[in-house]
């Protein structure tokens, strides 16, 4: 069967300090790190020797993954079997990128997150270029601040169209029509995160082919849901896997509601589920229509926000 994993570990440092993340400049201690290494190498190896399945494997930790050697080197030695479809990672893009010379780029794939204020525009636009250049598959995306707004237009307006910007609507908050039309200008598929899914009920692919792991091995059905279908490694899972409803009221991160049945999306993001690039990429509204709109756009209001990354 095709399988899709969404690996995250305990790393939970990051060399950002973005005032919206919970994880900004959290250092993790000797041990820590080790533990997570460890606990990586693990599943990597678990991965490389099945052959039960075709897997896909997107890496979701609450830390930077790619400034730690042990994740660019678990990213490359996945990316050349052939029963690993794809294996992606969402990052910042603070590190180096010639390490993906030794990757199979038809395999290998990145979604990438553009924060403002912690890395130089042109220092983030130069590295996407390099990826563009050596063949990587990747997508640009931005969290939708209103500080964001006329950042997140000047990277449209230079990356190449072909490039793919999603916007996350931001954790707590919630948009006016006024407020999301330059948002969605830049990104036309933003109404898909403008508002949280309802899920009760539905009929959600995760638990059945796709699954969360943690770094001890617990398979749950996502991130979100915390019950437990059994170990990866000892392959108590499988049993548990199975079509079932989803238990939450809603479901407001893209990883999570990318996966409802009742949504469009994979059909939207055929062939690029894991690093979130669509099968035709949408056409957005150029810089100088949605620049105008910059000064209207008003603060966002807010409500209490959880720490989930969605990217």
């Amino acid at each position: 069967m095709d399988l899709t994993l969404l690996y995250r570990g305990p790393l939970a440092s990051c060399d950002y300090d973005c005032p919206y993340c919970p994880f900004a400049k959290r250092r993790d201690t000797t041990a820590q790190l080790r533990a997570d290494r460890a606990a990586l190498g693990r599943f990597t190896t678990w991965a490389e020797a099945q052959r039960e399945d075709r897997l896909s494997v997107l890496f979701t930790p609450w830390g930077e993954g790619l400034t730690r050697s042990w994740y660019r080197e678990a990213l490359v030695r996945l990316s050349h079997h052939e029963h690993v479809r794809r294996v992606a990672i969402q990052t910042n893009l603070s590190c180096r990128t010639d390490w993906l010379d030794g990757a199979d780029r038809d395999t290998v794939a990145l979604w990438c997150t553009y924060h403002p204020g912690q890395t130089p525009h042109e220092r983030f636009l130069a590295k996407t270029r390099r990826l563009d250049e050596m063949g990587v598959r990747f997508s640009v995306g931005v969290v939708g601040l209103p500080e964001h707004l006329g950042a997140a237009a000047r990277l449209r307006e230079e990356l190449p169209e072909h490039v793919y910007l999603w916007v996350n609507a931001a954790e707590g908050h919630t948009y006016t029509d006024e407020q999301a039309a330059p948002w969605s200008a830049i990104d036309p598929l933003f109404p898909f995160s403008r508002h949280p899914h309802r899920s009760a009920g539905l009929p959600c692919r995760t638990g059945a082919s796709v699954i969360s792991v943690d770094g001890d091995g617990a398979v749950r059905r996502c991130h979100f849901v915390r019950a437990e279908l059994g170990n990866l490694y000892d392959g108590s899972y499988r049993a548990a896997l199975a079509p079932r409803p989803c238990p939450l009221a809603t479901c407001d991160c893209h990883i999570g509601y990318v996966h409802l049945e009742s949504l469009p999306l994979y059909d939207v993001f055929a062939g690029g589920v894991l690093e979130r690039i669509p099968r035709t990429a949408p056409v957005p509204l150029r810089a100088q229509t949605v620049l105008p709109v910059l000064e209207g756009a008003g603060p966002v209001p807010g409500r209490a926000a959880r720490p989930v990354r969605g990217g």
